[in-house]
């Protein structure tokens, strides 16, 4: 069995210190905690433009994405990955823009996450997954990944709403830690 190394962290709020950012870190501490290593990126941080349906990566597999900006970090890094962690706020009754956004720009590189072991974190606003759209957000996601031919190693969700109000859900936070270690597992 081949030992798992190496994860890429996909951070999908605008909040740099948000809810799903501290489930983040939590994954992350698992992660240390079994010897691996992981590339963070923080999406609204970065310039990734929209898919433009244009398939020139798929007439052109050779030469990728015709947009050339920050996702072909995010490209290099899952190339060199085993696996994924999403994290992702629900906004709207599902994941935010800039999630969708590397979700439609997956599109030009199929093979990237074929086989990979995916993570999924998501916090919500109202305690009801359905009310929230948290399980818009979860069928998108299993629905996405399956497509992509990867396997989801665990989903982790829970409610809050101030900033930093998940760190006092200690089952969840537990959970993201150990979504983190099973990546590696």
């Amino acid at each position: 069995m081949k030992i798992l190394k190496k994860a890429v962290i996909i951070l999908g709020s605008p909040r740099k210190k948000g809810n799903s950012a501290a489930l983040a870190k939590q994954a992350e501490e698992g992660i240390k905690a079994v010897g691996g290593s992981f590339d963070s990126f923080y999406l609204n941080g970065m310039n990734i433009r929209p898919c433009q349906g244009c398939e020139h990566c798929r007439r052109h597999p050779d030469k990728g994405c015709m947009l050339k900006d920050d996702m072909y970090l995010i490209y290099d890094a899952l190339a060199a990955s085993d696996a994924i962690i999403i994290a992702s706020p629900i906004y709207m009754f599902s994941i935010t823009a800039q999630l969708k956004l590397f979700m439609d720009r997956c599109f030009a590189v199929p093979e990237a996450l074929k086989g990979k072991r995916v993570g999924i974190l998501l916090t919500y606003g109202d305690e009801d997954e359905f009310v929230s759209g948290a399980v818009n957000a979860i069928a998108m996601m299993r629905d996405e990944y399956r497509y992509k031919q990867a396997v989801i190693v665990s989903i982790v969700h829970g409610s809050a709403d101030a900033i930093g109000e998940i760190t006092v859900n200690k089952r969840v936070m537990d959970d993201a830690y150990m979504l983190g270690r099973k990546l590696f597992g």
